[in-house]
């Protein structure tokens, strides 16, 4: 087998990529160019509201430049986990731009697009089959919690990205996807050890962090007999042992096991051997397939409506008194608006607004952030409760208070802002299929 080159442009769709290193990867004659477009890592929203995770006027100004290069040579463009959660409605959306796209340019080509939409009566029955186990929920997945979720979407694979391949796609838009499947469809599809290509995948998929200076950018990896090797994009940039091997271990509890539908690949006998200051060659993975084929679930559902308070504090005093004063403002509240239940967080920023109860230095700042946040069961009383708390911070009184007004400074206004619906995973679970594609169905259309 001759090598099969992969063209990952950025990390994720939307976030941007150099004209230069773009340019400089198509002239090393890729075989592919594809890219991962979403993740977890944001939280639930984007899956329970359908809601891009990246505006339209950037996803379609990257995505018409990556058509236009493939189409120009003649290559597929393969997207996955489109719209930032994989749903069908933002398949359905980020398809539009392409149709959009291809009117356009006057480009001619075949769309695929592969939906991860799980219908919950599906999952339900997997459910009392004994078919659903924990993944990183640390809990069992019930018929309530389906009841109540709003979106459920499963990971695909490689396979059926693959199938699309069959089809003659020219372009894939496809629903929830591994990340590093998206990257190694093709080179399964063209015949490649599945293992170097799965591991390649699970390196390019953040684009040119792999690199150094690492950045969201064109990276690409070519997949031989025995191994692949990876370069940037840019000229500006290179390939290291160091970057690569670390981005190999990069979002992995064991650093020699890398699971998968239907997978798992031992990377314990890995190699990273510098070809040259640029490009780095990878060895080793192996892959050994699982009794059973099982696809990751990730549900969202509704947990209320969220309203926020932005302010700063400068006062000295209120600053040392910050914890007592948060405490009675929310008994207060609690009680205010019995018996609705309402959720109050405080982040107290330049203190310990990002760790937590994890920090581990105190001490006292000259000047803190604080981020009021409510959520309710209607947006009306998430709004209502958060300008009870921020108006009544204003002019509390507490022991030792010198200022007796404006403990806080707002640095918008209205003070209190209406963030909108607020979901959580309900999912998070690894469900048993008879068969890698039978969820994910593949549309076909010429444009």
């Amino acid at each position: 087998m001759s090598g099969i080159t992969v063209l990952t442009p950025t990390g994720t769709l939307g976030y941007g990529f150099g004209d230069e290193a773009l340019a400089r990867g198509m002239s090393l004659k890729p075989s592919v160019i594809a890219v991962d477009a979403g993740s977890t890592d944001p939280g639930p929203h984007y899956l329970g509201s359908g809601k891009p995770l990246v505006s339209d006027v950037s996803i379609k100004r990257e995505l018409t430049a990556l058509i236009q290069a493939g189409r120009n040579v003649g290559i597929p463009v393969i997207v996955g986990s489109v719209g930032g959660a994989g749903s069908s409605v933002q398949v359905d959306r980020t398809a539009k731009l392409v149709r959009e796209i291809a009117k356009e340019t006057g480009l001619k080509l075949k769309l695929a697009t592969i939906r991860s939409d799980i219908p919950i009566e599906r999952a339900k029955r997997a459910v009392a089959a004994g078919e659903v186990i924990d993944f990183e929920a640390g809990h069992i997945l019930t018929q309530e919690a389906l009841d109540e979720t709003v979106t459920l979407v499963a990971q695909m694979g490689h396979e059926p990205i693959c199938a699309a391949l069959d089809a003659g796609a020219d372009v894939i838009i496809a629903g929830r996807a591994c990340d590093d499947s998206v990257i190694a469809a093709y080179p399964i599809w063209k015949g490649a050890d599945p293992a170097l290509a799965i591991h390649m995948g699970k390196i390019l998929e953040c684009g040119a962090f792999s690199a150094e200076p690492f950045a969201m950018d064109v990276m690409l990896g070519t997949v031989h007999d025995d191994s692949f090797v990876l370069e940037p994009g840019s000229i500006k940039r290179r390939a290291s042992v160091k970057s690569v091997s670390a981005h190999s271990l990069y979002e992995r509890e064991n650093p020699f096991k890398q699971g998968g539908p239907g997978h798992e690949i031992d990377l314990s006998e890995c190699s990273f051997e510098q070809l040259s200051d640029r490009q780095v060659r990878v060895t080793g993975a192996k892959l050994s397939e699982t009794d059973d084929y099982y696809v990751k679930l990730e549900g969202a559902r509704l947990a209320g409506y969220r309203s926020i308070s932005i302010a700063g504090i400068r006062c000295p005093t209120t600053i040392a008194a910050l914890d007592g004063i948060l405490d009675q403002l929310k008994v207060r509240a609690i009680e205010y608006f019995a018996p609705s239940p309402i959720s109050m967080q405080f982040h107290v920023y330049g203190r310990d607004g990002v760790m937590k109860e994890l920090e581990q230095e105190h001490g006292l700042q000259r000047e803190v952030g604080l981020v009021i946040e409510v959520t309710a069961a209607t947006q009306e009383l998430a709004h209502a409760a958060c300008h009870q708390i921020s108006g009544a911070m204003l002019h509390h009184h507490y022991e030792g208070i010198i200022n007796p007004s404006g403990n806080l400074a707002f640095p918008y206004s209205p003070s209190d802002l209406d963030v909108g619906p607020v979901y959580e995973f309900s999912a998070y679970h690894l469900m048993k299929v008879d068969t890698p594609t039978e969820l994910f169905p593949i549309s076909i259309e010429e444009l």
